[in-house]
């Protein structure tokens, strides 16, 4: 099938497209004009549904009178992925498949060594390619790399966020300065997504080659890490992120305020992970969370709460990693605490842990431990526990440039929702006073704000949770779902 060249309203209809401010172009140009296929290469946001990206694809499929395939490739040296990672991901692949299916679209999934993306523009002979935008450093590279090297328009899609990250022009400080910004712009991007059916459906050459998406993705991967194994508490996958949302706005919301920094208690909306795999986009989530307020307004200032660590919190942290090139380097701090780093670079610390000793949660602090084990055992920890977690690996190690290492590493290691601009923005915060104030100097610490165990552990039932984190998985869980 040819695209339909001599439509006069094709040009100005793609025009329009290219405005939309969530749009990049990375290769512009006409579409092939003997391209049989749209190609959307989905990375970041791995859900068939409530996906601009998807949407911006079946208009231009339609548009060019073409079937659109989604194309996913597994790759199996993801930096710093693991078991526990893919595991999650390869759960989300069957939801994928089955909502693009719903809207006349074909889902296709090839894995290492066959996941060549040049490979797979040519097999299906795509007229367009549209991708995902991600903020990270190493996703990046391989758009441009990709740009550079094909011959049909390469546009990507920030669909990942709820206003578009290039209309906040710059790094920005902290909270108080994009807050306004973006709440600015919400009433023009808070809306529902169009969920458009392609008009045509792309027909499989024989003998394609693809892989199924029930299968092991990371079978007969021998370099991959096994060590760092699937949580059970977990299931990833669109499906279960919208059962776990239901659960929120439906029961927790109501207790959010309360028992949002209360880690013993199941309080938050722990939709992380699915948020950094891109199961579910946070319009779906705000617009779950804002009905609920709207059909009981005692709700209003729960939402304002969540909207603020959604919203604001989440993409503060995109921005930063979007305009700060070593987002994971202590050179990414502030002029005010880089020089209180430097005056107490050699401040005498009371204690030294090796890594492995903090991997093992072997140190004599019992809250410190616990967060960790939550960590290690679950995937995932609570945010007001990794603040204190993070600032007592600075305290414990003999350098700012060894502390950023080991909560990076630690970080992208075992939590589901690791790799992820939130992670690097949460260390920054913690370790480098990012988004903060100078507050009093202390020893280590210097004006970086300081968390202490004794605090920190009277906020909440710091008895409970560690007792929790300590007893068997299976107690633990039940905190997540």
């Amino acid at each position: 099938m040819l695209i339909k060249q001599n439509n006069p309203v094709l040009q100005p209809e793609l025009a329009v497209l290219f405005d939309d401010p969530r749009v990049a172009v990375r290769r512009d140009g006409a579409p092939d004009p003997k391209g049989q296929c749209v190609v959307y290469w989905m990375q970041r946001a791995q859900r068939g549904i409530d996906n601009h990206a998807v949407d911006l694809a079946v208009k231009i499929a339609n548009l060019l009178g073409l079937p659109l395939v989604v194309y996913f490739a597994g790759i199996s040296n993801f930096p710093h992925a693991n078991l526990r990672h893919y595991a999650f991901l390869n759960q989300g692949l069957p939801d994928i498949e089955e909502d693009l299916a719903s809207r006349n679209i074909t889902f296709i999934m090839r894995r290492a060594p066959h996941e060549s993306h040049e490979k797979l523009l040519v097999d299906v002979h795509a007229a367009f390619l549209i991708g995902d935008e991600n903020p990270m450093r190493q996703p990046e590279s391989w758009r441009k790399h990709l740009a550079s090297r094909i011959q049909i328009p390469f546009w990507t899609v920030d669909t990942d966020v709820v206003v578009p990250s290039k209309l906040i022009e710059k790094a920005q400080y902290g909270a108080y300065t994009i807050r306004p910004r973006l709440y600015r712009l919400l009433p023009e991007y808070l809306h529902p997504y169009e969920n458009l059916h392609a008009e045509r459906h792309w027909k499989r050459p024989p003998k394609f080659q693809a892989d199924s998406v029930q299968e092991d993705l990371t079978r007969g991967w021998k370099d991959l890490d096994r060590s760092v194994t699937p949580v059970d508490a977990w299931r990833g996958g669109t499906h279960a992120a919208l059962k776990r949302l239901e659960l929120f706005t439906g029961k927790l919301l109501q207790g959010y305020e309360q028992q949002r920094n209360h880690p013993e208690t199941d309080g938050t909306s722990c939709l992380s992970p699915y948020l950094h795999y891109g199961h579910v986009g946070p319009i779906t989530v705000a617009l779950a969370v804002e009905a609920a307020a709207k059909a009981n307004p005692k709700l209003r200032s729960a939402r304002d709460s969540y909207f603020n660590e959604l919203i604001v919190w989440r993409e503060l942290a995109i921005n930063f990693v979007r305009y700060t090139p070593d987002y994971d380097s202590p050179e990414c701090a502030e002029a005010w605490a880089k020089q209180t780093i430097a005056e107490h670079a050699r401040d005498e610390r009371e204690r030294i842990y090796t890594l492995h000793q903090l991997e093992n949660a072997q140190t004599y602090d019992d809250l410190w431990n616990a967060g960790q084990l939550q960590m290690v055992r679950h995937g995932w920890m609570h945010n007001y526990v990794r603040m204190y977690w993070a600032k007592k690996i600075l305290e414990w190690t003999p350098d700012i440039a060894t502390a950023m290492k080991y909560c990076i590493y630690l970080n992208d290691k075992y939590f589901l929702d690791g790799r992820d601009p939130n992670g690097y923005a949460g260390i920054a915060w913690a370790l480098l006073g990012k988004f903060d104030r100078a507050w009093g100097e202390r020893p280590v610490f210097g004006k970086i704000r300081y968390m202490s165990g004794a605090s920190t552990g009277t906020k909440f039932d710091s008895k409970l949770y560690i007792q929790q984190m300590g007893g068997t998985p299976a107690v633990a869980d039940r905190l997540i779902f």
